[in-house]
């Protein structure tokens, strides 16, 4: 028979276990939440300005996409298209999931050391967005690779700055796959554009980087 001693002390252990058990779960939330990126983070910044680049790049390849007459374009630029876009649900998703506004009060590419009021390095102008809307078939194909060599181009410092300054897995694993599939879509498309006998694309550089 249990003495009078250990019923007493029973539900005490219990309810210093459960004391422990909370506690802990606490302090976890707390350092999770105190984890969370702030507005001027390097994450927020990165999640912010790759969405806006990227969403550039989605409104070119569906252009191009629906007026090709080239299978493998349309294929290439349909591709490119749903990838960007679920990317940018991805980033969308962790800026409010952080509790962040999807647009910071900062210029662009403040994170990464050097604002700009204007458009990003490698984005097209309205100008070009506009020929690229009205281009014949061909010529469509060949203004999309002359536009989004250096768009892609510039999209890879920006992601490889993400990495060097994030110690979220979720943003470091992203940018490495948009560094990944940008480099090899660059190639791609310079090999498309030399088949069609163009000239090297508008603001291209060969070490893949633009800025």
């Amino acid at each position: 028979m249990p003495s009078k001693r250990s019923q007493n002390t029973g539900p005490l252990l219990f309810a210093l276990a459960a004391a422990v058990v909370l506690l802990v779960a606490l302090s976890l939330w707390l350092y999770l939440s105190g984890q969370q990126p702030e507005d001027g983070s390097a994450e927020a910044g990165f999640a912010r300005d790759m969405s806006v680049h990227h969403a550039q790049a989605v409104e070119m390849a569906e252009i191009v996409r629906d007026k090709t007459a080239s299978e493998e374009v349309r294929l290439m630029a349909a591709d490119m298209a749903l990838a960007q876009q679920g990317q940018i649900g991805r980033m969308q998703g962790w800026l409010d999931a952080w509790g962040l506004s999807p647009t910071g009060t900062q210029p662009a590419m403040s994170w990464m050391g050097h604002p700009t009021e204007g458009r990003m390095p490698g984005m097209a102008s309205p100008e070009e967005i506009e020929r690229l809307q009205n281009a014949s078939p061909e010529e469509a194909d060949k203004l999309f690779f002359r536009l989004m060599i250096p768009h892609h181009q510039a999209a890879v410092p920006m992601a490889e700055a993400a990495m060097e300054r994030t110690d979220r897995p979720e943003v470091d694993n992203l940018a490495g796959a948009i560094v990944a599939a940008q480099e090899g879509e660059i190639e791609i498309m310079k090999d498309m554009l030399r088949e069609r006998g163009a000239n090297a694309p508008l603001g291209s550089h060969d070490d893949g980087h633009s800025h």
